[in-house]
């Protein structure tokens, strides 16, 4: 085994290997960017190596800093984790050429499985079934069209080179196709360094089921069961579970064995994912591609099956055989993945600093979260996994929902609450998924608004953290024999407390007692966490929380935004801006493409909001924007 080991990765999946590392008595080496400095991988290994600046490419996706970091610091061997250069046979190749050990499948398996277009044809050849579609090498902007033509539509567009849902776009008619395809190219290009894509059939009512697999240098492959990863919005994975709800085991035994057969086509070694969409209705199955590293969902397999994927990552990368041909499969166990994103808002990414931090005990929780740790836009958006096993699904899906719900998040929004409205759903609850089903049901998943109980509560902690002892000095109006309503604007709603009655605009007076007990909010029944951030107050209960801005500074400027919202262009999320297709005095149309903002490798466009013309334009291709900054403002043609 070896004795020293570099962690060539950031977050929750460089804690993740660091800590088995640690339990294997191996000495640590992580490696940061100036973003994540002070960040828990960091502080956790045993060795930490700067490695350039914020931007990912001068940093985690640069090969050079990264082996020279191994060499530097006496590493005998590589650990990728998952994204940046976990998939990237040069790198696999240049760790080689450095005599180190890649903890990994070998280049040419990585290269044959890395690319989806020669992923399939491999996979055909050994004889396992794929999705419909053209997969040819260097397709032109016109052969994609000519294919989906040809397919028919609805179509999706894959970028040839990495996953993870980057890239990927579904055509459901002829005429949104082009833009389609530029901006898949463009997002690929910026997330893979290629932007070769693929088309294939739009599978209707699919499953997205993936099949664990463990292969070894001395010809011994198995696998371990398979993953339900049907959850998704943009294409990428939210809540997956194992096992599938879906398969008897009939199906998983065929799913293992072809497999195993891919796998084996392309000489692989280490751990590994085999994806398969599943047709709903009919259960036939099609290959889509191979993910040649550790999965962020690989915690599921681990609680059903007992095996420690990293560890044996470990063991066959040291050449030890495996130790097993098959496993048993108990219990079941899902995992919902805690991002920083405003479901409210199109999942949109979000950013801040984590104010207050409390995770379950009780369950397990790969999280590389702190408090005063800053939530920026250079990565993804992801930041911690809550996993549950049970001896039932039901079981599983009922401890994961009461664990999200302990969990106390502050400074940064989050998708926890709609991660639990999800978990709540009738069709989730039976097992009834497909890769829709998000998107059908977002309306009824995603809370609008802030509760008024929660903007009590936000006034009544002003209240209490305002009063002090001498009844004078109440902000209650007290008065000798009466109280006299005190009125707060908290978040831009009149909220009047008088005693312990409380109205909230024009709603009916509700009957509240507060308290504070241990740092916490104590509103009637409910107990709320709570941090400051200058003027904002964080509260938060359940899982969810809320940001409450309380000063009437705040509210003349959100009315005033609120009237001029028809002009203003604004940024809906911290990024950079990576597209101007506008130029200063332009007529425009409501709906017209002005702007592409990218963070976290998500695109996104920005549209006029009304007729008029771009009376201003403040921000340039390649500037970092924050969220809700204004980029240009349109004025409507009768001004």
């Amino acid at each position: 085994m070896f004795d020293s080991v570099l962690v060539a990765n950031r977050g929750e999946i460089a804690v993740r290997v660091i800590r088995a590392l640690r339990a294997f008595g191996i000495r640590s080496v992580a490696v940061y960017s100036d973003a994540d400095a002070d960040a828990p991988h960091v502080r956790l290994a045993d060795e930490a190596v700067r490695i350039g600046p914020a931007a990912a490419r001068e940093s985690y996706l640069s090969i050079e800093r990264v082996v020279e970091a191994a060499l530097a610091t006496g590493a005998q061997a590589v650990h990728p984790g998952y994204g940046f250069l976990a998939e990237n046979a040069d790198f696999a190749r240049a760790c080689d050429k450095a005599g180190l050990v890649f903890i990994g499948p070998p280049a040419e398996a990585i290269e044959a499985m890395g690319d989806k277009i020669r992923a399939k044809l491999t996979a055909s050849a050994a004889g396992v079934p794929v999705v419909p579609g053209r997969t040819e090498p260097g397709m032109t902007d016109d052969d994609l069209a000519a294919a989906a033509e040809e397919i028919g539509f609805p179509v999706l567009l894959k970028p040839s080179a990495g996953g993870g849902g980057k890239g990927m776009r579904l055509v459901r008619e002829a005429a949104a196709l082009r833009e389609a395809i530029e901006s898949a190219r463009r997002e690929a290009r910026g997330s893979f360094g290629d932007d070769a894509l693929l088309v294939e059939r739009f599978v209707s009512n699919p499953r997205h089921i993936e099949i664990q697999v463990l292969a070894d240098a001395h010809g011994n492959a198995v696998h371990l069961g398979e993953r339900e990863c049907s959850l998704q919005r943009r294409h990428q994975k939210i809540i997956e579970e194992a096992p599938s709800p879906l398969l008897s085991p009939q199906a998983r035994e065929a799913m293992g064995r072809a497999a195993v057969d891919a796998a084996k086509s392309v000489g692989y070694r280490g751990a590994g994912t085999v994806e398969f969409i599943v047709d709903g209705e009919t259960g036939d199955y099609f290959f889509m591609e191979m993910n040649t590293r550790l999965q962020v969902e690989h915690p599921v397999t681990e609680l059903v099956t007992g095996v420690d994927l990293v560890e044996w990552q470990l063991r066959v990368a040291a050449g030890q055989p495996l130790a097993f041909s098959s496993v048993d499969i108990t219990g079941h166990a899902v995992e919902a993945r805690v991002y920083a994103e405003d479901p409210t808002r199109g999942f949109l990414p979000t950013g801040g600093t984590v104010l207050a931090l409390r995770e379950p005990t009780d369950v397990r929780v790969d999280s590389a979260l702190r408090v005063g740790l800053t939530v920026g836009s250079d990565y993804d958006p992801m930041l911690a996994k809550v996993i549950a096993h049970g001896a039932t699904r039901e079981e599983a899906l009922r401890r994961l929902d009461a664990a999200l719900g302990r969990t106390v998040l502050l400074g940064v929004t989050t998708n926890i609450p709609f991660l639990r409205a999800l978990l709540s759903d009738v069709d989730v609850r039976a097992g009834a998924l497909d890769t829709g089903l998000v998107e059908r049901k977002l309306d009824g998943l995603v809370e609008h608004g802030v509760p008024d109980e929660v903007l009590a509560a936000a006034a009544l902690e002003r209240q209490l953290a305002l009063g002090g002892d001498d009844p004078w000095d109440q902000p209650g109006g007290w008065r000798v024999g009466e109280h006299a309503w005190a009125r707060w604007r908290v978040d831009g709603v009149d909220v009047r407390v008088r005693g312990e009655e409380v109205v909230v605009g024009d709603g009916e007076p509700m009957r509240l007692r507060a308290a504070l007990r241990d740092g916490d909010l104590v509103v009637g029944t409910r107990r709320y966490a709570m941090a400051r951030d200058g003027d904002v107050l964080w509260l938060g209960t359940g899982g969810r929380s809320w940001a409450l801005a309380e000063t009437e500074r705040w509210d003349i400027a959100s009315r005033a935004r609120a009237e001029a919202a028809a002009g203003p262009v604004t940024s809906p999320m911290p990024g950079t801006v990576l597209l101007v297709r506008a130029a200063l005095g332009e007529p425009v149309t409501a709906g017209q493409a002005l702007f592409v903002v990218e963070a976290m490798k998500m695109e996104h466009t920005v549209t006029a909001p009304v007729d008029g013309v771009l009376a201003e334009v403040n921000v340039r291709a390649g500037q970092q924007v924050a969220l809700d900054q204004t980029l240009a403002v349109v004025v409507p043609h009768e001004e």
